[in-house]
């Protein structure tokens, strides 16, 4: 089934809203020690969210008119987790918290909310 056009606008800007890492800092994050310890790791040893920071950053280099119904609904998914976990925000300095870089593993640095 093809998205209508508002709903893809939508899920579009609302994903270019939350995922505020460029792909090269994406990429450069998913490199680091950090990005693969956070998260719920599967028996592949990479987390889900490792994963989907593989994926986010291919889609943020594809060109909107390119983007297949799939990455529309992994943008969706990708916001909702961002939603949530933003929600579940810890008291205190995030800067070196699991919940911070399991945030940056799906393309959200809270600190560059600040």
């Amino acid at each position: 089934m093809t998205e209508r056009r508002d709903d893809r606008d939508e899920t579009v800007g609302e994903f270019g809203e939350l995922v505020n890492l460029t792909p090269k800092q994406l990429e450069d994050w998913l490199g680091s020690e950090e990005s693969k310890a956070a998260g719920q790791h599967k028996d592949d040893g990479e987390s889900t969210g490792h994963a989907s920071g593989r994926r986010i950053v291919d889609l943020l280099r594809t060109s909107k008119s390119d983007l297949s119904d799939d990455d529309l609904a992994h943008m969706r998914k990708v916001t909702g987790y961002i939603k949530r976990h933003l929600a579940q925000r810890p008291s205190g300095d995030i800067a070196d918290t699991t919940w911070r870089h399991s945030l940056m593993n799906w393309g959200h640095d809270p600190l560059k909310d600040s």
